[in-house]
């Protein structure tokens, strides 16, 4: 097992950590990589000839994080890897994780929208404001949904495509709970269903939309979505929730959301989301979407991210150059639950 290893969650899976470690193993040194067993969620088999590395993408409460409790599961790998600050300082509070060396917050790599994504928005332009919702259904689509619906009736012109299904993992089942919000959806004249859609495809739809409305409900340890998002020149409206403020470097629409009364929290996005309109409307927002792409462009490009990828790997295989010096203490560890 060499490299970024799947499992049986994953092996199916096409959301955002998949895409990144997908995308990584292309960019990475291959002869580099092949030192590496590199797991990025739900730890599985260890090769004990390997450096074996972290990359962690879930919350702490995920009940598979809990193993990193125990000390000597945690001795199993070399390093640790994080994708935002904020998630490594909630590993460090609920479990334990050290503050120390053996961690690293690397953030996540895209692939900038075309320069010219602001001239394509000019030129599909049809009199309509289009936003998109990008995300899987539990993180906020039950508060878009009615708040859309407040705000079509007095912004004839607004359209909301929702691109949202639990197929991006391979869990059709689970959409079934949230058929009735699709189905309000698909009825609604102002907007559209568009369930899973290929991640080329939704990146060629973003480069043609306004708004990236997002009144996310879940504790992001980061937001592929939201940086795309700002890479292709949207406007985007969301709460300072997890680490949205730490990736969007605070420069989006943000409020404060209320998550103990979700209708204070669905008042207060849906006047965000009004405001951002009448921006759209008047043709204010440019100068702020602008300095946003440049701003995700140049912090988030994966052709940085690679790099600090490939330095951190050499570090390590000169910290590990052989089969025994990666070995590590097999006791048998127990972690509470």
């Amino acid at each position: 097992m060499s490299g970024f290893v799947e499992n049986e969650i994953s092996v199916n899976a096409n959301g955002g950590t998949e895409i990144a470690k997908r995308t990584l193993t292309n960019l990475l040194d291959p002869e580099l990589l092949s030192n590496f067993q590199i797991i990025s969620s739900r730890p599985r088999d260890f090769d004990w000839e390997k450096i074996r590395v972290m990359y962690f993408h879930d919350l702490p409460e995920d009940p598979e994080s809990a193993k990193f409790r125990d000390v000597n599961f945690r001795n199993q790998f070399h390093k640790f890897v994080f994708i935002s600050n904020w998630q490594y300082q909630r590993y460090q509070l609920m479990h334990g994780v050290p503050a120390d060396s053996n961690s690293v917050v690397i953030e996540t790599g895209i692939n900038p929208a075309p320069i010219d994504v602001f001239e394509k928005k000019k030129e599909a332009n049809d009199g309509k404001i289009r936003l998109v919702y990008t995300s899987t259904p539990q993180r906020g689509l039950d508060i878009l949904v009615p708040a859309f619906e407040q705000l079509a009736q007095i912004h004839p012109e607004i359209h909301l495509d929702v691109f949202s299904s639990f197929k991006i993992y391979g869990w059709d089942e689970a959409d079934k709970q949230f058929e009735s919000l699709y189905e309000r959806i698909r009825n609604h004249p102002q907007m559209t269903y568009r369930g899973f859609t290929k991640h080329d495809e939704l990146l060629e739809h973003l480069n043609t939309s306004h708004i990236f409305a997002y009144p996310s409900t879940w504790p992001e340890t980061s937001c592929r979505a939201m940086l795309e998002a700002m890479s292709a020149g949207l406007l985007c409206v969301h709460p300072n929730n997890a680490a949205l403020p730490e990736s969007s470097g605070s420069r989006n629409v943000m409020y404060h959301g209320d998550y103990v009364n979700k209708e204070k929290h669905l008042n207060t996005f849906a006047n965000f989301l009004n405001m951002s309109i009448d921006l759209v409307k008047k043709g204010q927002e440019e100068s702020i979407v602008r300095f946003n792409k440049a701003y995700v462009d140049m912090r988030y490009n994966l052709q940085l991210i690679s790099s600090i990828w490939n330095h951190n790997l050499s570090q390590l295989l000169e910290q590990y150059p052989t089969i025994e010096s990666r070995k590590k203490p097999t006791e048998v560890f127990t972690y509470r639950t």
